[in-house]
């Protein structure tokens, strides 16, 4: 069985894990480059100051996606790189990068699929109150208007914003992630609904201002995906439950960063939780969130089983000790990708698009000069064999991203985590295919047949 026709194979990455460069041409900093320095904030006192170095080794990793077949790459734009200080004056140099990007991608034969944001907030942006200010989804909106101005007239396919349940959560919350605050929750739910609101403002530029027709999507974590331990009515129901219910934390809420986009509200059990700590919302906020959308993106990397309990009410059934799991600990279940396929879809009748896919694996180089990475062409072959499930029965997918193109900087966990299926040697910047690219090399060309 090969996937749709028109199904779109591609790797996506982001500005602060792949560009480096971080104090060239202008580029300001961002509350990552500032998180980095904190001790004890990142593994191995890591930072995203050079990382794969891609600002300046861009056509090289072009001809990678192109010798790969890649059909489509999805990438960030880092707002600092553009605009210093976060609004104000642009920085023609950081903006010229991103015109040569799409140049070169389009002259190789690949769409490019662009990202506004993927988590590195302009510092000067964050020290002038950040996501909490009333103002900051209008910031957003003003830097959108500067890339859609610029790059529009050749991009078609945006993202606004990439997993904000998890910057925000991971960010403001539990601060594990910059800017490392733990804020109290009605300040998060302050920052998360500003979030929503500079997500349709963004919508509204992309709408009203690009020179050829748009695509929008919102890229979405729901890891770990709610899989049903059986195929029963009463174990299904059990899981889509629990994948919606708002009373999860927030860094795993499906509801409560889906519902407001595509419904125009918050969800009713999610607005009972949080009572208490909802923050002011003008009478025109919901409005302004629920933009019309082309697709939804799902990032789906693992899930966790449930069942109906002897009462009806949700339980977990915990994973064997012995299950299958990445290098970060992740249980491997493919299940997983095509359940959130079908909740989604089911909810919110949008066409999905799986934005990142993929494992963290510890890969080295062998002595023959390769990277045989069997385990991650078994983790993709076995998720993607349930996404083929997904369009059997009727799921409207448009595309898959692996995540990632490259090995690169993951964030808290600097470089100890490798999803790339190219390995970065950090020290040369010698780039190697991985077992796993040739692999998806094969899969692009047959459309899935060898799946």
């Amino acid at each position: 069985m090969t996937f749709p026709k028109n199904f779109v194979w591609g790797a996506a990455t982001s500005a602060y894990q792949i560009e480096g460069a971080a104090g060239d041409d202008g580029r300001g900093p961002s509350i990552w480059d500032e998180f980095c320095r904190r001790p004890g904030a990142v593994l191995q006192r890591a930072s995203g100051a050079i990382a794969c170095d891609h600002y300046h080794l861009y056509l090289q990793d072009i001809a990678l996606m192109q010798g790969l077949g890649l059909q489509s790459y999805r990438f960030s734009i880092s707002w600092s790189r553009v605009l210093p200080c976060g609004m104000g004056a642009v920085n023609e140099d950081g903006l010229d990068f991103y015109d040569r990007l799409t140049d070169g991608l389009l002259a190789a034969g690949i769409t490019p699929y662009a990202t506004l944001y993927h988590w590195d907030y302009p510092l000067a942006l964050h020290r002038f109150g950040g996501w909490l200010h009333r103002e900051s989804s209008d910031w957003f909106a003003r830097y959108a208007e500067v890339i859609v101005d610029r790059l529009s007239d050749r991009v078609r396919h945006w993202f606004t914003f990439n997993e904000p349940q998890i910057f925000v959560g991971f960010g403001y919350q539990d601060g594990s992630h910059a800017p490392g605050e733990k804020l109290e929750l009605s300040k998060v739910l302050t920052i998360g609904h500003n979030v929503l609101l500079a997500h349709g403002k963004a919508v509204q530029v992309i709408r009203s201002r690009s020179k050829i027709m748009p695509s929008i999507g919102y890229a979405l974590s729901v890891s770990p995906v709610a899989v049903p331990a059986t195929e029963t009515d009463q174990d299904i129901q059990s899981a889509r439950q629990t994948f919606f219910a708002a009373s999860r934390p927030l860094s795993r809420n499906n509801s409560w960063w889906t519902d407001p986009v595509v419904l125009g509200r918050y969800p009713e059990d999610g607005l009972a939780f949080f009572e208490k700590d909802l923050p002011p919302m003008g009478k025109d906020d919901l409005r302004t969130i629920c933009q019309p959308l082309d697709l939804l993106g799902l990032n789906v990397y693992f899930g966790e089983t449930y069942r109906a309990g002897a009462d009806g009410t949700p339980e977990v059934v915990p994973c064997a000790p012995e299950h299958e799991r990445t290098s970060f600990n992740w249980p491997v279940v493919p299940e997983s990708l095509y359940w959130a396929s079908r909740f989604y879809w089911e909810r919110y009748g949008l066409p999905i698009i799986i934005s990142e896919n993929g494992m963290a694996a510890h890969d080295t180089v062998s002595p023959d000069g390769c990277v045989h990475d069997g385990q991650r062409i078994d983790f993709l072959r076995r998720y993607l064999t349930q996404l083929q499930r997904a369009c059997s029965e009727g799921v409207d997918m448009r595309g898959y991203f692996v995540w990632s193109l490259l090995d690169n900087f993951e964030w808290a966990e600097g470089y100890t985590q490798q999803f790339g299926i190219v390995h970065i040697d950090y020290a040369s910047q010698q780039r190697t295919l991985k077992d796993s690219a040739l692999w998806y090399k094969e899969v692009i060309a047959a459309n899935g047949a060898v799946v």
